[in-house]
């Protein structure tokens, strides 16, 4: 197991897409945030974390992925999620999450909003 995540940028249309890799924990939870909030502060106003290549999730990361709705939201930005991992979406649904950050089950079907 890698403790570093690892995050590969593409755009898609209107939209900033960040590919994530690594467990979202209590070791790797503050790199995580630190990398939403770069990512958020990058000027665009669309960003689709895809986390897919996220097998686990736990408070910390969950508190990583909250911390960076919050930002988006001060600055007037959309984050959503992409691809989840069935134990990644089970987090979100059983803490309600998933009712405050939009989910898509592709990156590209995420994109297509942010152009819509």
């Amino acid at each position: 197991m890698s403790n570093v995540p690892t995050v590969v940028k593409t755009r898609a249309g209107h939209a900033l897409v960040a590919v994530f890799h690594g467990e979202m924990d209590y070791l790797t939870g503050p790199m995580f945030r630190t990398e939403f909030l770069s990512l958020l502060d990058s000027g665009d106003r669309f960003v689709v974390l895809d986390v897919a290549g996220v097998p686990f999730c736990d408070s910390a990361g969950l508190n990583a992925l909250l911390a960076a709705h919050r930002h988006a939201k001060e600055i007037g930005a959309e984050l959503v999620l992409a691809a989840l991992p069935e134990q990644l979406r089970q987090l979100l649904r059983i803490t309600g999450v998933d009712e405050i950050i939009d989910i898509y089950d592709s990156a590209q079907e995420a994109a297509a909003a942010a152009d819509g």
